[in-house]
């Protein structure tokens, strides 16, 4: 897998300005292959619904996937023609190729594609990149799965994109409900740390994208979208499903071993309204029991079913040791990374040595609990025996779950990145322009960063600048003018 990305966490989200002069807010993305039939009349098409709709600045591009028609051509005088047309070639075949090149090279904040049938009503796209420009989601997708969408496609296609869908949703526990429609949208910055991860190169790309995103606590916004099938379509669906499997088991294997480092895709801590503390209530305390019980009940249903195996060849007491043994194992590493969120393999060792411990100590309660019963009934019966084990290890859990929180894998404190010296970001408790129910910091201490990454638009609080808009007065704010783009 792909590691190569910027450290550091993400800025905070802000609302995006739109600039008089500078890059488009949005940049759409076509990729295509031999459509030289359809290029033209669907860019248009997209083009004159972006001059009427969207309230920001936009451009198109057109990425040719290797193309051996007159594709390029089209694509080419498209871009003479409109000037906010352009056209990218790429010598090697592959969606996912095409987005990353285009997106990595893109200036604008908001980066969006769609398939160049339009097989998705344009009316979506402004409902798409809405929560990206307003700083609520990193991430948007059009689902042709939720509820209100309106999907006219012949059952083939119905029954593949469910059972994908499902499979995604078991192998890899993936929340979002449509991985393959081809209209999604991401945040610039969020693309500059997310792309480099991605290792795919076709269909799967899609899929790769979301889940690192979701795996790394972004917000993925989806929109309801109405979607008509296109009966020319060339995707080969046998190929494009084996393709995507192995990209399953590929990311499956990946996040399991935590070969990956998603802990570079966080937001500055502050950012998510849950991570804020309440007066006498732990953070993530009520998240953490959850996972504790889940991976407690998993795990006490292995030790279970290893000590009854172990039972009969190895005695009472050699089967409970080496079914604990084996079951704290894997309920440390569990732990681990889904119920106190440790990702990688930094103090992996570590962390199991300790886990170690605690297993001693339960060792200790289950064994002591053991010779107690034979003691005092000579020779139980299994039932009784189990009965005793599972009491004990109720007692065990809960020590375990206060050893965990508490010595194993105690809370860090998050350290935000220090702005560059004079950045209006760095703001203090000395500072009498800090908002009184604003979060404030000892004097000295450097808030997170709010200013975009190098190369791309700067972000601006909302009261300090105006959007300038075509054709909109020059004191219209950017939140006038989004109300109105979207009354329209």
């Amino acid at each position: 897998m792909r590691t190569d990305t910027p450290r550091g966490t993400l800025p905070a989200r802000e609302h995006l300005l739109a600039e008089a002069a500078g890059p488009p807010v949005l940049d759409v993305v076509v990729p295509v292959y031999n459509e030289e039939a359809d290029l033209e009349r669907c860019v248009l098409r997209l083009h004159d619904h972006l001059t009427r709709t969207f309230p920001y600045g936009f451009r198109i591009t057109v990425a040719d996937n290797a193309s051996t028609d007159r594709t390029p051509r089209v694509a080419a005088a498209l871009a003479a023609r409109l000037p906010e047309v352009r056209s990218h070639r790429l010598e090697q075949k592959g969606r996912g190729r095409a987005l990353r090149t285009v997106w990595s090279a893109s200036d604008a904040p908001v980066l969006a594609y769609m398939d160049v049938d339009l097989s998705t009503d344009l009316n979506a796209l402004l409902p798409l990149v809405a929560p990206l420009i307003s700083g609520h989601s990193d991430l948007a997708i059009g689902s042709r799965l939720a509820r209100a969408s309106r999907v006219v496609r012949g059952p083939k296609r119905e029954f593949i994109s469910r059972t994908y869908n499902l499979i995604l949703r078991g192998s890899l526990a993936a929340r979002f409900s449509d991985a393959q429609c081809g209209f999604k949208a991401i945040r610039g910055d969020v693309a500059e740390r997310l792309l480099p991860m991605v290792e795919d190169t076709g269909w799967f790309f899609d899929t790769e994208l979301l889940v690192l995103a979701e795996r790394a606590g972004l917000r993925i916004h989806e929109v309801p979208v109405d979607w008509v099938d296109d009966p020319h379509s060339s995707v080969h669906l046998v190929r494009t499903a084996t393709d995507d499997l192995k990209g399953v088991w590929r990311v499956g294997r990946a996040l399991a071993v935590g070969a990956l480092p998603l802990d570079r895709l966080a937001r500055p801590f502050g950012d998510d309204p849950r991570d804020r503390r309440l007066p006498g209530v732990p953070r993530g305390l009520a998240r953490q029991l959850v996972g504790f019980c889940a991976v407690g009940v998993l795990s006490t249903l292995l030790y279970l079913l290893l000590w009854t195996a172990f039972r009969t060849g190895l005695g009472p007491q050699a089967a409970n040791a080496a079914a604990l043994l084996l079951s704290a194992v894997a309920n440390t590493a569990a732990n681990r990374r889904l119920t106190f969120g440790v990702r990688g393999r930094d103090r992996a060792v570590r962390h199991q040595a300790q886990g170690l411990v605690v297993f001693g100590i339960g060792l200790a309660l289950t064994s002591g609990s053991l010779a107690a019963l034979d003691a005092a009934a000579g020779n139980p019966s299994h039932s009784t025996e189990l009965a005793v084990l599972i009491a004990a290890n109720l007692a065990a859990t809960v020590l375990r779950f206060l050893l965990f929180r508490a010595w194993v894998f105690p809370e860090r404190r998050h350290e935000p990145a220090a702005p560059p010296a004079g950045d209006p970001a760095r703001r203090t408790a000395d500072d009498p322009a800090l908002p009184a129910d604003g979060p404030v910091l000892p004097a000295g201490d450097p808030s997170p960063p709010v200013a975009a990454a190098a190369g791309r638009t700067p972000v601006s609080p909302p009261a300090a600048r105006t959007a300038a808009v075509p054709g909109a007065p020059a004191a219209r704010t950017t939140d006038e003018t989004t109300n109105r783009g979207l009354a329209r």
